[in-house]
């Protein structure tokens, strides 16, 4: 990934502290977006976005499912001119969005019910008018404990040490804003491979 691309989420705050645009948003985040779901030997790594910055919703929506459809279509392509493959177990990003705390817990909710639960979220610290990222991850390891959690921000609300002790979880992870593609992706691929690893030893 290019220089260019490397700050690619969170570019919209960049300017922010100089009178950059405004924080909040004037249209709600996508009610979803998501990339290829379960298919047949596919292995999903669900992951919940919970921001009020649309912006970084389509940022995130690039750089985990940068080619929803390019893939299947491409599959589709080859067994039409060789023949069909043989399966081959992918691995892949479905990633929702939420604009607010209070409707990432109910998604969270709903695809608990659905027996198809997230394995990370990435929370902002500060979504006015609601809860902040604190109080939504509070309140969605009081449900659901497993999930594991990136805690996104720009400013110093909180002491790392305040957060922690809070929480309880010295295992959580900080992404300070505007952030690097690069570390991004390595907490997508490590978190949601440790928790796919947990529920396979429960199963």
């Amino acid at each position: 990934m290019t220089s260019h691309n490397g700050k690619l989420l969170g570019h919209t705050l960049a300017t922010m502290s100089q009178g950059g645009p405004p924080r909040f948003p004037t249209q709600p985040p996508p009610a979803a977006w998501t990339g290829p779901d379960s298919a047949r030997g596919n292995e999903v790594r669900r992951v919940l976005v919970i921001d009020d910055n649309p912006a970084i919703h389509r940022d995130f929506q690039k750089l985990l499912c940068p080619d929803v459809g390019t893939s299947a279509d491409l599959d589709a392509l080859d067994a039409a001119i060789f023949g069909a493959p043989a399966a081959v177990p992918r691995s892949t990003f479905q990633v929702d969005g939420a604009g607010q705390g209070q409707e990432g817990l109910e998604r969270v909710r709903r695809m608990q019910r659905v027996g198809r639960p997230y394995a990370l979220m990435f929370v902002d610290m500060r979504m006015p008018p609601g809860w902040d990222g604190i109080e939504t991850i509070e309140r969605i390891w009081a449900e659901c404990p497993d999930i594991e959690a990136v805690i996104c921000s720009a400013y110093s609300d909180y002491s790392w040490h305040d957060v922690i002790r809070r929480l309880k979880r010295p295992e959580l992870r900080l992404l300070s804003k505007p952030f690097e593609s690069k570390d991004v992706l390595d907490l997508a691929w490590s978190l949601t491979s440790r928790w796919l690893k947990r529920s396979a030893i429960r199963r």
